[in-house]
């Protein structure tokens, strides 16, 4: 990686740049790149020396393997060429010294070696220390630094006997020279404060940081310190929006004026903005112990306008031979196949049918409707999403096994087809279906496109803002995800992107959100779901 960075340097026009790989991993434009291929006689002392005919003023060498490819490197050095290449050491004074036992004079190595880089790799925290760093946060609350040194109770239920008490035990003396080592920028941001906190004691002394540790930190040495919470649009899970109301009895008995009007078979009545419907968002709707559906399709500062569904006819709403199993799932069909709602959330636990009701809405759209002309499902793709990997094949085969439930639920809409194996081959063909990777999706625009983005409560608000950003005229996206099953420890149910973008598009009018209920796809998977 680092070579690669350089050589994007130093690439001109005008400047002659070859390489040797093995492999070649990534494409520089302006470099010819060169493949080892031990069975064809390419090696890399090989590659060097036909390189040499050719007069480059750069070499890049991906490996030095062995005395015939170091001293074809430090030929080419010697005779006015820059040649960047590896060498496997434990430090870089090592460098050296090892070129030497591998067989090259030492007066060769001293002449043709310029600089000398180690290789450090980024300083990270693993994900089962930052969980538990999680936790310890969690356990602190708002305790004060005061509270933390003495010790604050742990307890695992309210009203129950504490278990014990968690304590960062460092002195808060700031006087003399007590403070924490300054070898890191964190530490001198947390003296700096601690050193102000003492001289106005009369006045709140507060670190801001995003940064756990440092949070941590600076409470132990007794400075306040609190998160930052500008992308955290709520305290509270609970407050994100469900996408529906649900009345006890009858929703008209809540209601003391209405005006009903029809126009084109449609019923939609004019309702006083008051009471419950002043909480209500555009796309929202609501339902009743009676029967009663409608969804909110206008609000204004003093009005909603409730267009009236029926329930009978949203249960029975056939979707590439899918039914709704419940009225949450017959709402969500509802908002999928409104080509006036440009995006979808579908939230809720495993086994809810979020996939399977995307599918088949978009299948519909594609094949039936022909309102859209493709699907495109991405996702994110575990680790910290710097790259697909090193799986075989082709942008669409590496993203594959990460987006299985789009194909596992495309057979089980034709799991009762006499030959299921040739509908999903037939739909296959039928239907554009694109297997996107994140990465390279910054740039493009898909227009009359369906965009599936499975998993997303695993996506930060950046990555979802960089997606649906890329949808063109004409195309919808759709996020599906539960927010109980986050995988990164990087992220929270409060600050996923998933809930993000919901709160943020609650008032969107052409937007509209879904928390489906439970329909287990098994008895384990119910009982892992409510116990694990």
């Amino acid at each position: 990686t680092v070579l690669y960075g350089c050589m994007n340097h130093v690439v001109s026009p005008g400047t002659k740049c070859m390489s040797v790989e093995d492999p070649v991993e990534y494409f520089l434009p302006g470099v010819v790149q060169v493949g080892v291929n031990d069975k064809a006689g390419v090696t890399f002392e090989r590659a060097i020396r036909a390189f040499l005919r050719s007069d480059p003023d750069v070499m890049l060498v991906g490996e030095i393997r062995n005395h015939e490819s170091l001293m074809a490197c430090l030929q080419a050095a010697l005779t006015g060429h820059m040649v960047m290449t590896t060498l496997h050491t434990n430090e870089a004074a090592a460098t050296l010294r090892r070129m030497v036992e591998i067989g090259a004079p030492a007066f060769v190595v001293a002449d043709a070696t310029k600089l000398v880089s180690a290789q450090r790799l980024v300083r990270c925290l693993c994900p089962d220390c930052r969980q538990a760093i999680r936790t310890i946060d969690k356990l602190l609350g708002d305790a004060s630094p005061k509270d933390i040194e003495k010790g604050v109770p742990i307890v695992r239920a309210k009203k129950a006997a504490p278990l014990g008490s968690l304590s960062i035990l460092m002195s808060t003396e700031h006087t003399g020279n007590h403070s924490l080592p300054e070898h890191l920028n964190d530490n001198k941001i947390i003296n700096t404060l601690a050193a102000l906190q003492a001289r106005h004691t009369s006045r709140d002394i507060i670190l801001v940081s995003k940064d756990i540790n440092m949070r941590l930190k600076a409470r132990g040495f007794g400075v306040e310190a609190q998160d930052y919470h500008n992308d955290q649009l709520l305290d509270d899970i609970d407050l994100l929006p469900k996408g529906y109301r649900e009345f006890p009895n009858s929703f008209w008995d809540t209601i003391a004026k209405v005006e009903t009007v029809q126009r084109d078979g449609v019923t939609e009545h004019i309702l006083k903005r008051e009471g419950e419907l002043a909480k209500l968002n555009i796309n929202e709707f609501v339902l009743d112990e009676q029967g009663f559906i409608g969804k909110a399709v206008n609000i204004t500062d003093t009005q909603v306008v409730i267009r009236d569904l029926h329930q009978h006819d949203l249960m029975n709403e056939e979707v590439w031979g899918l039914v709704p199993r419940d009225i949450y799932q017959a709402m969500a069909l509802n908002l999928l196949l409104d080509p006036e709602v440009h995006l979808v959330n579908l939230t809720g636990s495993a086994g809810s049918g979020k996939t399977i009701l995307a599918l088949a809405a978009c299948i519909e759209m594609t094949v039936a409707s022909k309102l859209y002309k493709r699907i495109i499902a991405t996702r994110s793709t575990q680790g910290l999403d710097e790259d697909i990997g090193f799986l075989p094949g082709t942008e669409a085969e590496k993203m594959a096994p990460w987006l299985g439930a789009i194909v596992d639920n495309l057979e089980a809409l034709h799991e009762d087809d006499e030959n299921m194996t040739a509908s999903v081959d037939y739909i296959l063909s039928k239907v554009p279906l694109h297997f996107k990777s994140m990465n390279y999706i910054r740039g493009r625009s898909f227009q009359h496109s369906l965009i599936i983005i499975d998993e997303s409560q695993n996506l930060t608000p950046h990555q979802i803002k960089t997606i649906i950003t890329r949808s063109g005229t004409g195309s919808k996206v759709i996020c599906l995800g539960n927010l109980a099953q986050i995988d990164t420890p990087y992220l929270s149910a409060l600050s996923s992107g998933l809930t993000y973008m919901t709160e943020r598009f609650k008032s969107f009018s052409h937007g509209g959100h879904i928390h489906l209920q439970g329909v287990p796809r098994s008895i384990l998977a119910e009982f892992a779901e409510a116990n694990l």
